[in-house]
């Protein structure tokens, strides 16, 4: 038998994870981690806010970015800076993967890491630098923009 969610199950969840990271448990940060939790992930700071506002009833756009940086810090979430584009942030899964960004609807998808542990590549440096994640973005057309885009 299933269960239907209602909506204190998230920020019960949003709650004990914000406790298990040390964090003390406010009612943005809940709302903020739990639109993070919720999404598919890669929205930028305004969807996360108006989706987190759905809970907390307003929350400024300087509040919603204090949580991220906050949340961010703690290894919560991850925030993915592609440029060209605003930051994005998903629920931080700790496993280096890296994102394809569509050129023409700038859609965002993980790509695995395509070789091995983390950095999971073999940059040249001397032994000094301690390397702990590579950033890989692969650009490119998704399916969608590819099946109306002419082929060359």
């Amino acid at each position: 038998m299933t269960t239907a969610t209602t909506g204190e199950e998230p920020m019960a969840l949003a709650a004990a994870r914000l406790r298990t990271a040390g964090m003390r448990v406010t009612a943005q940060r809940m709302a903020v981690l739990m639109a993070v939790s919720e999404s598919a992930g890669h929205l930028d700071a305004d969807a996360l806010r108006e989706r987190a506002q759905r809970v907390t009833g307003g929350l400024s756009l300087q509040a919603t970015y204090n949580v991220l940086r906050a949340l961010t810090d703690a290894g919560l979430i991850r925030c993915t800076q592609i440029p060209g584009h605003p930051a994005r942030y998903e629920i931080e899964h700790h496993d280096n993967h890296h994102h394809f960004v569509c050129l023409r609807c700038a859609a965002i998808r993980d790509v695995e890491c395509s070789v091995g542990a983390a950095p999971c590549l073999e940059p040249q440096l001397p032994e000094e630098y301690d390397i702990q994640e590579a950033a890989v973005t692969f650009w490119g057309l998704c399916p969608d923009c590819r099946a109306v885009t002419p082929a060359p």
